[in-house]
């Protein structure tokens, strides 16, 4: 592990995030799967899905294991989907602590967000599945944010719509209501400035203040993380792959 997670400070919340690529995971470790991961991961058709979902549950089992310091198998993981409460939802960990942690994937890359004291949400988009921007942005973006995409020259349109996708999935994630919610209704600051909400769905209900960072992942791999609260974020990155290896 390369860092523990710090305590938050008095005025900012520090994030860790984790970076894994799944081509780096090695096979061995579905060993660390638990019987419905397991399940999921032999049943899953396409290599490339089943990668992706092995390398997810992996990273996320050895960088929680590490920091409650148990074994990455004995990590308690749970998945329960809100609308048929099947073995296929958000995934959190009955840790008996504040740590709350979250993971997206996207293409060749995964991720895994690690707080203390607040929901986070993280969201990772490979810029290679951007084809069209114009019929996807109307079903994302609200009025004012879709006029100013396309106020911009074309050729900068794709990486200004994944910002805005990004910003907007973290902090759906991070409020617990997913793409359940239409990210149309969500407004977010323009790609150009600081991220930040400026509008929240009424369908969400509560009000909640959420304060987010964006990064890389990577030269194709733009990603947001948001957390609930008013504290601002403070974001380190980690390697992963190398502690995966270790277990092979």
């Amino acid at each position: 592990m390369n860092a523990p997670v710090r305590p938050p400070g008095t005025d900012v919340r520090p994030v860790d995030v984790w970076w894994a690529r799944p081509a780096d995971v090695p096979e061995s470790l579905v060993d660390l799967l638990d019987p419905i991961e397991r399940a999921r991961h032999d049943t899953t058709p396409d290599p490339a899905n089943r990668q992706r979902f092995l390398a997810g549950c992996a990273l996320t089992r050895v960088v929680l294991g590490d920091l409650l310091g148990i074994g990455p198998a004995a990590v308690p993981l749970r998945r329960v989907c809100p609308r048929c409460a099947g073995p296929h939802g958000k995934v959190t960990a009955d840790t008996g602590t504040d740590l709350r942690f979250n993971i997206s994937h996207s293409g060749d890359v995964v991720g895994l967000a690690v707080c203390r004291g607040a929901d986070v949400g993280l969201d990772v988009e490979d810029a290679r599945t951007v084809t069209d921007v114009e019929a996807v942005a109307p079903r994302t973006l609200g009025a004012t944010e879709l006029a100013a995409l396309r106020a911009r020259p074309p050729a900068e349109r794709p990486a200004a719509f994944l910002r805005y996708w990004t910003r907007k999935e973290a902090v759906l994630k991070a409020l617990g209501v997913g793409l359940r919610v239409p990210p149309r209704r969500l407004h977010v600051t323009d790609p150009a400035v600081a991220p930040a909400v400026l509008a929240l769905p009424e369908k969400i209900g509560v009000r909640r203040e959420v304060r987010m960072a964006d990064t890389l992942a990577g030269e194709r791999h733009p990603a947001s993380v948001a957390v609930t609260g008013t504290t601002e974020v403070s974001l380190v990155q980690h390697p992963a792959p190398g502690a995966l290896r270790a277990r092979r």
